[in-house]
């Protein structure tokens, strides 16, 4: 049994005036002491996603359909009080800007005893030991002196991992990265991504890592889900998927990047924009953009169908491989 299970997960924003499905039958497995990556445009729900898993969606966005799975306890539709038990304790989350995710008007040390007590049965005293031990953990040099530090006086780099250890701190069985490493330069999101992985292995911990960027995947992620209009299009091990894209959506994406010595004048890019939750084409929303669509490509959304490894929701993958 995984870690955490999301089976079937729909989630309606819903007003006076009308009903827009956002994530339409979203269902991922994440073991323990794996990292999965979520990838796609935005706008595609991978936010939306781990919002829903923390329970953190904003009204009107709510879930109206499936499953989340925690260890084997159902989390979906848990009280305010039950899930603010969850979160922090089992389930830690990393935002993508550490500037706004830390209140600048308390030390580091502050926020991190608060969180520690808060979720552990501990003292202030030994809560205080704890967060200079993840703070050593996570890189922070003199972390004994640097504890009661602000959140200005650290750099970007040294803020995310202060974040981390916010995240680790009640000892979590999952934690929710979301674009951890977006507003970090090349070497210092680099060393993030391999404190993740580290800490990841050492911690026992089911990561879904959120992220725009394939490289970041392809480096840190043991499986990757492809997410296109609110729905998972391809799913299987990194670099199955990586090596042999199966889903039109998923090649276009892996053509677009730029490697060493490509000569081309333009890179690659995927005609048209995704389409508006609420206004999906017809059958597969990738279809107006796909170059190997076909007439029954309009019939019905298509359902994911196993090839090897890789669950893909497409009715003509043989002409992805092809093209």
């Amino acid at each position: 049994m995984a870690l955490l299970e999301i089976r079937d997960l729909a989630v309606d924003f819903v007003t006076r005036r009308r009903r827009v499905r956002a994530l339409d039958g979203i269902s991922l497995d994440i073991d323990a002491g794996e990292i999965v990556g979520m990838v796609g445009e935005s706008g595609a729900g991978k936010s939306l996603t781990g919002a829903a898993v923390i329970g953190l969606l904003v009204p009107p966005g709510r879930i109206s359909g499936g499953e989340i799975r925690l260890d084997g306890q159902a989390i979906t539709g848990l009280g305010e009080a039950a899930m603010r038990r969850i979160r922090g304790r089992r389930i830690g989350t990393i935002f993508q800007d550490p500037l706004t995710a830390l209140n600048p008007l308390l030390t580091v040390g502050e926020q991190l005893v608060e969180t520690i007590t808060t979720h552990l049965p501990m003292s202030r005293a030994a809560a205080r030991k704890r967060a200079i031990a993840l703070l050593e953990e996570t890189g922070i040099p003199s972390a004994g002196r640097r504890i009661d530090h602000y959140p200005h006086q650290f750099s970007g780099g040294m803020r995310q991992r202060v974040v981390i250890a916010l995240a680790l701190a009640g000892d979590p069985q999952v934690i929710i990265a979301d674009e951890p490493t977006t507003a970090l330069d090349v070497s210092v999101q680099a060393q993030i991504l391999d404190l993740l992985r580290r800490l990841c292995r050492d911690h026992d911990a089911a990561v879904l890592l959120i992220t725009h960027d394939l490289g970041v995947v392809a480096e840190t992620a043991d499986r990757v889900a492809v997410m296109y209009a609110g729905r998972i299009v391809e799913t299987g091990p990194t670099a199955a998927i990586m090596g042999r894209p199966r889903h039109p959506y998923t090649a276009g994406l892996m053509r677009a990047i730029p490697t060493v010595g490509d000569l081309r004048p333009r890179l690659a890019q995927i005609g048209g924009a995704m389409p508006r939750p609420g206004a999906l084409p017809h059958g597969c929303a990738f279809g107006p953009r796909c170059p190997a669509a076909r007439p029954d490509c309009t019939a019905a959304a298509p359902v994911p169908i196993r090839h090897g490894d890789v669950l893909v929701a497409c009715r003509h993958p043989d002409l992805t491989e092809a093209a």
